[in-house]
């Protein structure tokens, strides 16, 4: 398999290209490594969200928006479909590094992720990267430090001039675009948490609405995450049966019905302390080769209507 890193560098390359078009800004921290703001001092944009999406999946993923509605509201929704689901959203696009630095603070997804590989998931698909530069997007109220580049440098075995991370607030176009694409991830995690072979998902089309940009980072979190729970719509074409597919919708968490933005002030902001089993998309369809169809959960558009203030 070719290096993630070196995927998602082509496309690096290609949001420097096309700065002034996205309405992006690209800086160089004091180290070396590349910030690539999409968000934070500059406006963004649905076409930068996208980039950014695929960006996190190593170009392993063709993400586009389309018109739908919430509560008869018509809504862009962001779909992504990956036939490289183990690679794309597991040792890709998934957001799980911690990132927490001298008052820095923020989640980080990408192919760097693999240049680490220390989660379970990378020994069970069988994958780990090795590559002289790195890409790790970052989720933040505020773009990453030098102290956080030479963090991220330093776990990923590489320079910090050799860094790249393009970087957005939640409470943004881009973030909200990018958190509507991690649909397919939250169900192909889900599944992979449950003790599901990773390398059995064969392929996954997803979508979710975006979100409309709210005035507050926190506001942001509660709606993008209930754009996923209530309105995230997923299909998985999978190699093997299972006997807990039930659990892998929204609706299957005790959770379920209430707003995010309530969840997480419940827990003090404490997100890495809340159990995985919250975060799911709203429906799904598994589809199994050879075997039955799976039909579950639902969609909730009074809620997001709600969330929305639609």
């Amino acid at each position: 398999m070719d290096s993630l890193n070196r995927m998602a560098l082509e496309l690096i390359e290609e949001a420097i290209d096309f700065t002034d078009e996205l309405g992006i800004e690209v800086f160089e921290l004091d180290n070396g490594a590349t910030v690539l703001d999409f968000g934070h001092r500059v406006p963004g944009g649905i076409e930068a969200g996208l980039l950014l999406a695929e960006l996190q999946t190593a170009g392993l993923a063709t993400v586009q928006t389309r018109m739908d509605t919430v509560a008869d509201a018509p809504l862009p929704h962001v779909e992504l479909t990956t036939d490289r689901p183990a690679l794309a959203l597991l040792c890709a696009q998934k957001a799980d590094w911690q990132l927490d630095r001298e008052g820095f603070e923020g989640l980080g997804g990408g192919p760097a992720r693999a240049l680490v590989a220390e989660a379970e998931v990378f020994s069970r698909v069988g994958y780990a990267d090795e590559f002289d530069f790195g890409v790790l997007a970052v989720e933040s109220d505020a773009a990453p430090t030098e102290a956080v580049a030479a963090e991220v440098a330093e776990r990923a075995g590489i320079e910090p001039s050799s860094l790249f991370l393009p970087t957005t607030p939640t409470a943004s176009l881009a973030g909200s675009l990018t958190v509507a694409a991690r649909a397919g991830e939250l169900a192909a995690v889900r599944l992979a948490d449950l003790g599901y072979d990773p390398l059995d998902i064969q392929s996954v089309s997803a979508s979710a609405p975006l979100a409309p940009v709210a005035e507050s980072e926190a506001s942001a979190l509660g709606r993008t995450n209930d754009a996923l729970a209530y309105g995230g719509r997923v299909h998985m074409t999978v190699a093997e049966s299972f006997d807990r597919f039930d659990e892998l919708p929204s609706t299957a968490g005790e959770e379920y019905g209430t707003p995010f933005e309530d969840i997480f002030a419940s827990a003090g902001w404490s997100l890495a302390d809340l159990p995985s089993d919250l975060f799911a998309p709203a429906t799904l369809t598994v589809d199994v080769l050879g075997g039955s169809t799976h039909v579950l959960g639902e969609t909730n558009d009074e809620l997001l209507a709600d969330s929305f203030e639609l």
